[in-house]
C-alpha cells in the first residue's frame, strides 16, 4: 500500500468510528501533536483516539490527500457536539505525516485554536480563545480526561 492510501485508510476507519484500525496504522513510538492536547506519545497517542471515537455523532471527512515515500498531508474536518459545553462543532484540520516501514512515525494536526474556541465555548472562547491562558487550560483538561481514560 502506498502512503497515499495509507493516510485514505486512516481517515476511512476514523470516519467509520473504528479506532483500532486507526491505531493499526501508527509505528508503536508513534509521535502525536495537536494544538489541543500538545505532544502525545506511543499509547497516549493511541489512546487518544480510542477516547475520542467515544464521542456520539463524531462526523469526519478527509481530503487534499497527498504523499510521497517519506511524508504525507491531509485537511479533514471532525464535526460534533464538544462534551462540556454541548455546542456544535466544525473543526478544519490540517495533518502532517513521517512515514517509515510502512507506518506513520509521526502526525501533527494543526487548526485555528482561536475559531476552535469560539465554536466550543463561545463568547468566552471568542474572547480567550487566542490566550496562552486558554489553551493551556484546555489543554489540561484535554489531558485530564486521557489520563482518566487510560486508568
Amino acid at each position: 500500500m502506498d502512503n497515499a492510501q495509507l493516510i485514505q485508510n486512516f481517515y476511512d476507519a476514523f470516519a467509520a468510528g473504528d479506532a483500532e484500525a486507526m491505531v493499526s496504522f501508527y509505528a508503536d513510538d508513534i509521535e502525536f501533536q495537536d494544538p489541543a492536547f500538545g505532544p502525545l506519545k506511543g499509547d497516549s497517542a493511541k489512546n487518544m483516539w480510542r477516547m475520542l471515537l467515544k464521542t456520539p455523532g463524531i462526523k469526519i471527512s478527509a481530503s487534499s490527500i497527498k504523499a510521497d515515500d517519506q511524508t504525507g498531508s491531509a485537511d479533514w474536518v471532525a464535526e460534533y457536539t464538544f462534551s462540556l459545553t454541548g455546542r456544535k462543532v466544525t473543526n478544519h484540520v490540517h495533518a502532517e505525516f513521517i512515514f517509515s516501514n510502512g507506518k506513520i512515525v509521526k502526525h501533527t494536526d494543526t487548526f485555528s485554536f482561536w475559531k476552535w474556541a469560539h465554536q466550543a465555548f463561545g463568547l468566552k472562547g471568542f474572547l480567550l480563545g487566542w490566550t496562552p491562558l486558554m489553551k493551556n487550560k484546555v489543554r489540561r483538561q484535554a489531558l485530564a480526561r486521557l489520563s482518566k481514560f487510560q486508568s
